[in-house]
């Protein structure tokens, strides 16, 4: 995959760049209309979520630094930030239920050989459901994480994509009436 082309301010503060002013002009009109001009919001959902509002403010934040806060991502990272909280809440519960677990595994051992068939039965069918339930867990937390690695990856090829989008070249082509002219003035002899 080429590499994508270098945004207008990245072009203009390396101040080696072999496009003219007329390209750099043009990059720096094609860029502006991909953007809205508005920084992005945190939805009311997103605020009141610690988790969430915490990955917001981180990303708004990076975001700002390359001059992509802009109001057209707002959506995503939003829709992003709830899934991160998500995660996070869903990895907590897993490791409750793997506490849980492992207390139980502890006094099943302490029980030993005193155990009756019943009690080991019962405790053994107890830590399988525990188990079954991280394992379920686990299934929910890696379709989110695969959920959140096609959104970063998205979103990194949009704003690739928006970059691509602009033509890198002026537009040379020449006026049919002013080749004409050219032509004229050249075959009158008066040139």
């Amino acid at each position: 995959m080429p590499t994508p082309p270098k945004p207008f301010t990245v072009l203009v503060n390396e101040k080696k760049s072999h496009r003219t002013k007329a390209e750099l002009k043009q990059r720096e009109k094609g860029e502006k209309a991909l953007s809205t001009g508005t920084a992005l919001k945190e939805r009311p959902e997103v605020k009141s979520n610690p988790v969430a509002h915490k990955e917001f403010l981180r990303l708004n934040k990076l975001l700002k630094g390359i001059e992509k806060n802009d109001a057209i991502y707002e959506p995503v990272i939003n829709r992003y930030c709830m899934m991160q909280a998500e995660c996070y809440d869903l990895e907590t519960k897993r490791e409750k239920i793997f506490d849980q677990a492992q207390k139980l595994e502890k006094k099943f051992d302490e029980l030993g050989q005193d155990a009756s068939f019943v009690e080991f039965r019962a405790v053994t069918s107890d830590i399988a459901r525990i188990y079954g339930a991280m394992i379920a867990i686990d299934k929910q937390v890696q379709a989110k994480r695969k959920m959140l690695l096609d959104i970063e990856k998205e979103n990194i090829m949009t704003i690739a994509a928006a970059l691509r989008s602009i033509p890198k070249k002026v537009d040379d082509s020449k006026s049919p009436l002013l080749e004409a002219l050219k032509k004229g003035k050249k075959g009158n002899g008066t040139g």
